[in-house]
């Protein structure tokens, strides 16, 4: 990336990477093609240029972005998985990107069929925003039956990608595009991955990173789960739940404020606090005074937490703390 620093022109900056300026003629052809389609170019360097990705010593030196650019700023969380999920996988993708969603971050997946459409989806039925990675040109969906989804994505988040337009989808673009959706993300969540799977690929690339790397666990006899336990056994944070993401993220400074969710959730931990006043509680006996499964008020439990307003003690019974001790 020196030569793009140092480069005195867009041509000088090419030519320092090894590649040739296009015709006059095809440029004209492709600003037309991106002015149809709504396609933007964040060049490297730039503020719009998502600081994570730009510290790759292969960050890519322009993104194509359809849809809103500041998304790739915000702090995002990457979820893969495999494209044949089971009912299990596609139930947990779906949770993890809501609760994710949610508590304010940016989904990142890759519009592949399974885990990545469904991270998508969930992200965007519960108002959150969502970028979606490419291997192809930006003015193509690949694959092509996503094509309304990537409407849908461009709407609220953006679709990314670091090839030119008239790029194909093929092959050797997919691990090119694996890193980049890991190096736009703080914390890298697979649901589920058989045992040569392209998430496995991405969870490489993350570790290469030092981006946090979260798998969920799955049957031993499963062959959905023998990449994601597979990267437990070698050293993996274990995805229990959504909250362990939001933890583990704020260990590294960073707590997003939530957004479509925040009326219903201040009221939610208004009755948590409620409900601990009397005795400390653990989450199994909290979620059966609110009536709610536990899983359910852990988001809400972890961000009083955070916020110093409720602990848990050693015999794991959660307790409010006092104005006087906080």
């Amino acid at each position: 990336m020196a030569e793009l620093r140092r480069a005195a022109s867009p041509g000088a900056a090419l030519a320092a990477l090894g590649l040739a300026a296009p015709a006059p003629e095809r440029l004209q052809a492709d600003l037309a093609v991106l002015q149809r389609a709504g396609v933007v170019g964040v060049p490297y360097g730039s503020r719009a240029y998502p600081e994570r990705l730009g510290r790759l010593p292969d960050a890519p030196p322009l993104l194509w972005v359809r849809g809103d650019p500041q998304a790739l700023v915000a702090d995002c969380v990457a979820m893969v998985g495999a494209r044949a999920p089971s009912a299990y996988g596609r139930a947990t993708a779906a949770r993890f990107a809501e609760e994710l969603a949610r508590a304010g971050l940016v989904i990142v997946s890759g519009l592949a069929t399974g885990i990545d459409a469904v991270s998508h989806e969930a992200t965007l039925r519960c108002g959150g925003r969502t970028l979606a990675v490419q291997a192809c040109g930006p003015e193509q969906v690949y694959p092509p039956r996503h094509g309304a989804l990537a409407r849908r994505i461009a709407r609220s988040g953006a679709l990314v990608t670091e090839f030119p337009p008239g790029t194909p989808p093929r092959a050797p673009h997919f691990p090119l595009r694996n890193r980049v959706i890991s190096g736009l993300a703080t914390a890298l969540v697979v649901v589920e991955a058989r045992e040569r799977s392209g998430s496995l690929v991405t969870a490489g690339h993350a570790a290469e990173q030092d981006v946090d790397v979260y798998a969920v666990p799955g049957p031993i006899d499963a062959a959905t789960s023998a990449g994601t336990n597979r990267l437990l056994r070698d050293g993996a944070f274990a995805a229990l739940g959504p909250e362990e993401v939001l933890a583990g993220l704020a260990r590294h400074g960073v707590v997003p404020a939530s957004r479509a969710a925040r009326p219903r959730r201040t009221e939610a931990a208004g009755g948590i606090v409620a409900a601990l006043q009397d005795e400390p509680l653990t989450r199994d006996e909290l979620g059966r005074r609110l009536g709610r499964a536990p899983d359910r008020i852990a988001i809400e439990v972890l961000e009083l937490e955070l916020e110093g307003r409720v602990v848990e003690d050693r015999d794991g019974r959660l307790r409010v703390v006092s104005p006087a001790r906080a």
